[in-house]
């Protein structure tokens, strides 16, 4: 539910599905019951034809646009491509953002209380996957009365998401955007996600996962997050941002705080320490590792998108070395050997991985020009 007031910040209300229908996950863990917090901006039409379904990336959730109240500091992550007359225009479309199972940031996850205990899962959730989240988000369409999407949109992870859409619902979907996204992970990117999870496995707060209550593992999620972020930046950018500076001006001959980055770093992971789970890192970075929609095919990539029926648009980002421009050519490769009508924009940009969270007029006018002409 939303109200737009043109003098005022965009309020938007978070809202809560309920489902009581069992979902069987990849695993063969059964979840008998669970939550999706999700946000609604615009209107559905009258035909169901404009709906905009938006999938988050690894730390994301379902807040995607505005304010959720006058207070808040900052809006939803991605505010800058989404809302009224922006490239995801919210007076055209009816735009979906919800917040994954396993997340911490309202839907079911590690510190929901377990229906068995009455405590919270912790450790006892079971692991989730990118094809789990599609089939949740779908029976969240149904809940919403969305038939068949206008497009199904997402970055990083959340691209993945969008492809996984193009497969398993090939019927429900008129357009897939996925950007800054890659078929499968690479052994270096599976590399980063292990030295991640050994930083909160090995916290002497762990607990085993059940740390709720008490001060739980926000070392190693700080380290998690400082290594993520890392691998998020491109060399130039944080070079041009922060280069060698030093915040005293000469070296200390110590351990503490002396370069600027040093600084940066240790603040993005207190801030990540404070908002996040630890357990929700956990279990998005194994999806992340999971994903491989052509696993168990021996014609590949393309084997595994022929069912895809949607339009691409794909974007990748040329500094972006955790996802690289040739992880979405490949995508787009194995699409046009199916013979997919695929748009393919590869954007120079300094910023890396994160570039697809950021406001460039180039990107956001390709977007805007993709979803402008989308037929409702």
């Amino acid at each position: 539910m939303t109200h737009h007031e043109p003098t005022h910040r965009w309020i938007v209300t978070p809202q809560t599905a309920r489902f009581t229908e069992p979902l069987v996950l990849q695993s063969g863990a059964v979840l008998n019951g669970y939550e999706l917090v999700y946000e609604t901006y615009g209107r559905l039409n009258a035909d169901r034809t404009n709906a905009v379904l938006i999938c988050h990336a690894l730390s994301g959730n379902h807040h995607v646009a505005g304010y959720h109240s006058e207070q808040e500091k900052r809006p939803g992550w991605w505010d800058n491509m989404i809302g009224p007359g922006k490239p995801i225009d919210t007076e055209r479309f009816f735009v979906i953002g919800v917040n994954n199972l396993g997340g911490c940031h309202g839907s079911t996850g590690p510190s929901s209380p377990n229906p068995d205990t009455g405590k919270p899962y912790g450790a006892d959730f079971p692991l989730v996957t990118v094809e789990d989240w599609v089939t949740a988000q779908a029976r969240l369409a149904e809940h919403l009365g969305v038939e068949r999407f206008a497009a199904v949109v997402g970055g990083s992870l959340g691209g993945m998401q969008a492809l996984q859409w193009s497969i398993q619902y090939p019927d429900w979907l008129d357009h897939c955007l996925v950007i800054a996204a890659a078929p499968k992970l690479t052994a270096q990117n599976i590399a980063f996600n292990d030295v991640a999870r050994q930083a909160i496995l090995t916290d002497p707060d762990f607990n085993g996962g059940h740390y709720y209550g008490g001060p739980g593992p926000k070392r190693g999620l700080r380290l998690a997050r400082m290594l993520g972020h890392i691998t998020y930046l491109s060399d130039d950018v944080m070079g041009s941002k922060f280069g060698r500076a030093l915040r005293s001006g000469s070296y200390q001959f110590g351990f503490d705080v002396e370069f600027e980055i040093e600084s940066y770093l240790r603040y993005q992971g207190d801030k990540f320490a404070e908002s996040f789970d630890a357990n929700t890192y956990l279990l998005m970075t194994k999806a992340l590792d999971y994903f491989d929609p052509a696993q168990d095919l021996e014609g590949g990539l393309a084997e595994a998108l022929r069912p895809a029926q949607a339009n691409f648009l794909v974007i990748s980002f040329t500094t972006d070395w955790r996802f690289s421009p040739q992880r979405s050519r490949e995508i787009v490769e194995a699409l046009l050997s199916n013979k997919r009508n695929v748009s393919y924009a590869e954007i120079t940009h300094g910023h890396g991985h994160d570039a697809f969270l950021m406001v460039d007029p180039y990107y956001h006018g390709v977007v805007r020009a993709y979803m402008e002409k989308i037929k409702l």
